[in-house]
C-alpha cells in the first residue's frame, strides 16, 4: 500500500484534520528540546480514544508501518523522535487529555495519557489532594509520557518514582489489543504485575492510554528553606541530620552548585539570589505536614540551627510566603533550561549511592576538570535518592560544535566512575536512542536477553518505538 494510501485509511480511522501530512504542521513533533535529535516523518497521527489509538495500531501492525508513540515531547533521551530515514510515524497522544474519574475518598484519579502533568496537579487540588510528581517540565509534560518513562523529579524522596503511584493502566498493544488494567486496589495478587512492564518501556511495549494513580492528603502546612554550604559532604551530613529528625515529612532536599544558581540569576526569568552572600553549594530542602498542628517550622529552624553550630550551614533563607517558597522552586526547576544559554552541556543523569554522591562529586569533578580545562560543572538534583543531573558547560567562549563533539568520551569518562560507585547510568531520563548502545557495558547478556524476548513477545513485527532501548 502505497504512502498516500495509508494516510487515507488513517484519515478514515481518526479523521482527516488528525493525520498531519504539512511540513510546517508536523514541524513541532520532530524537534527534541535539546535539539540533539531532527527527525523525519510522513505523518503525525493524532487519535482522540483508545478506539482510535486501537485502530491505528491494528492497521500499522498489519502493514509493517512503524510507530513512535509521543506525549508532551519533553524526554531527554530521543526516544519520541522519529529517525532521520523517515520511515517511522509519530503517533501523538495529546488529543487524549480528559479526566475519567476522581475519587478523592478513595485517594484515586483516572486520567488519559495526554493529560498535562500541570493539570494533573490541579485536578488533585481541586479536591483538597495532592498528585506529588514534580517535574521542570511539569507545565508541557504529559502523564502518558512520564508513565512511559517511569519519569523522577523532586518527589521521588518522599513518594517514590511514577511507577510507585500507578494503581492501575490502560494499554494498546501493538496489534491492536486493548487491555483495560484500570483497577483501583492497593492490593492484588493475582499473579504477574503486568502495569510494571509498561511503566519505563519507553512505548517500546505498547502504548499506554489512560492511568489510575495514586492521590495523597495534600500538605496542610509547608517549610521551605534555601541553605548555602561549603561542599556536597555538608549536604550530605544536613540531608542525615534531616532525614533523621524529621523522617517522612522531609519532602524535598535538592542539591546545586554556585555556578547553577548564577545561570539561573542570568537567565530564569524572575529568579533573585534567596541568600545575601556568595556559597559553594545549595540545598533546596522542604518540610510539609498533612496537619496545622504539627510545629514544622520549628522542626526546620531545630534541624539548620543544629546544623549550623557544627559547621555544615553557612546560611539560609526560609521562605516566609507561599510565594517565596515557589520562586526557590522556580530556580531548581528552571536549572536545565538555563544551561542552554551557557553554549554547549554534555548532560548524565545518573545516580549513586545516597552515601557516595559527594565523592563521586569529587573524583567526577577532577576528571571532567582534566579532560577540558574551563569546563564548567553543573551537579545538580536529587541528594535525597541518590540522582544527580552531572552537567558539565563547555568553557567560556569556546567552539560549540568542537565542545559536543567530545560527548561520548566524557560520558565514558563520568559513566566510568558512576560504575566505580555501583551506580546507574540512567536514573529517570531513561535509554531511548542516546544510551542505547550504552547498555551493553551496564546489563548483562542475561539481561539483554530477557527484555529482547519480552519485547519479542508483546510486538513481535517490532512495530513501536523501534531502536529504542534495545
Amino acid at each position: 500500500m502505497a504512502r498516500n494510501d495509508h494516510a487515507a485509511q488513517f484519515a478514515s480511522l481518526i479523521g482527516a484534520a488528525n493525520v498531519l501530512t504539512e511540513a510546517a504542521d508536523k514541524a513541532p513533533y520532530l524537534v527534541e528540546w535539546r535539539d540533539l535529535y531532527q527527525g523525519v516523518t510522513p505523518m503525525v497521527l493524532r487519535p482522540g480514544s483508545t478506539a482510535e489509538v486501537s485502530a491505528v495500531l491494528a492497521h500499522a501492525d498489519a502493514n509493517g508501518l512503524k510507530i513512535v508513540p509521543q506525549g508532551g515531547n519533553t524526554g531527554l533521551v530521543g526516544g519520541q523522535i522519529p529517525v532521520e530515514s523517515g520511515e517511522e510515524i509519530v503517533l501523538s497522544l495529546g488529543r487524549m487529555n480528559r479526566v475519567r474519574g476522581i475519587d478523592p475518598e478513595g485517594f484515586t484519579i483516572t486520567v488519559e495519557a495526554g493529560v498535562v502533568l500541570e493539570t494533573l496537579q490541579r485536578e488533585a487540588e481541586a479536591v483538597d489532594r495532592l498528585f506529588p510528581l514534580a517535574l521542570g517540565s511539569q507545565g508541557s509534560c504529559q502523564i502518558g509520557g512520564n508513565l512511559s518513562t517511569n519519569a523522577g523529579g523532586t518527589a521521588v524522596l518522599a513518594y517514590g518514582n511514577t511507577r510507585e503511584l500507578v494503581l492501575g493502566l490502560e494499554v494498546v498493544l501493538a496489534n491492536g489489543d486493548v487491555w483495560n488494567g484500570l483497577r483501583a486496589l492497593r492490593k492484588d495478587n493475582t499473579g504477574y504485575d503486568l502495569k510494571q512492564l509498561f511503566i519505563g518501556a519507553e512505548g517500546t511495549l505498547g502504548v499506554i492510554t489512560a492511568a489510575t494513580l495514586k492521590l495523597f492528603p495534600r500538605p496542610k502546612k509547608l517549610e521551605v528553606a534555601f541553605v548555602g554550604l561549603a561542599d556536597p559532604h555538608a549536604a550530605l551530613a544536613l540531608f542525615s541530620a534531616a532525614k533523621a529528625q524529621a523522617g517522612p515529612i522531609l519532602t524535598g532536599f535538592e542539591v546545586m552548585p554556585r555556578v547553577g544558581l548564577e545561570f539561573c540569576l542570568r537567565h530564569l526569568a524572575g529568579a533573585r539570589d534567596p541568600l545575601a552572600g556568595e556559597h559553594a553549594w545549595y540545598v533546596l530542602m522542604e518540610l510539609s505536614s498533612g496537619t496545622d498542628a504539627f510545629p514544622v517550622r520549628d522542626l526546620m529552624e531545630a534541624i539548620l540551627g543544629e546544623a549550623f553550630e557544627k559547621g555544615l550551614v553557612e546560611d539560609a533563607a526560609f521562605a516566609e510566603s507561599v510565594a517565596q517558597a515557589q520562586a526557590f522552586w522556580h530556580i531548581r526547576h528552571g536549572m536545565s533550561e538555563v544551561q542552554r544559554y551557557e553554549g554547549g552541556s554534555i548532560k548524565h543523569d545518573v545516580s549513586v549511592p545516597v552515601a557516595s554522591i559527594p565523592a563521586f562529586l569529587d573524583a567526577a569533578m577532577v576528571a571532567v576538570g582534566a579532560m577540558v580545562p574551563g569546563c564548567r560543572p553543573v551537579p545538580f538534583g536529587h541528594l535525597g535518592d541518590g540522582n544527580i543531573h552531572f552537567n558539565v558547560s563547555q568553557p567560556v567562549g569556546a567552539d560549540k560544535e568542537a565542545y559536543l563533539a567530545r560527548w561520548d568520551e566524557m560520558n565514558a569518562l563520568v559513566h566510568g566512575i558512576v560504575h566505580a560507585f555501583n551506580g546507574s547510568i540512567s536514573a529517570e531520563h531513561g535509554i531511548g536512542r542516546l544510551k542505547r548502545e550504552l547498555l551493553r557495558e551496564v546489563k548483562s547478556p542475561l539481561e539483554l536477553d530477557l527484555m529482547r524476548r519480552v519485547k519479542a513477545a508483546f510486538d513481535p513485527n517490532d512495530t513501536l518505538n523501534p531502536g529504542r532501548v534495545l
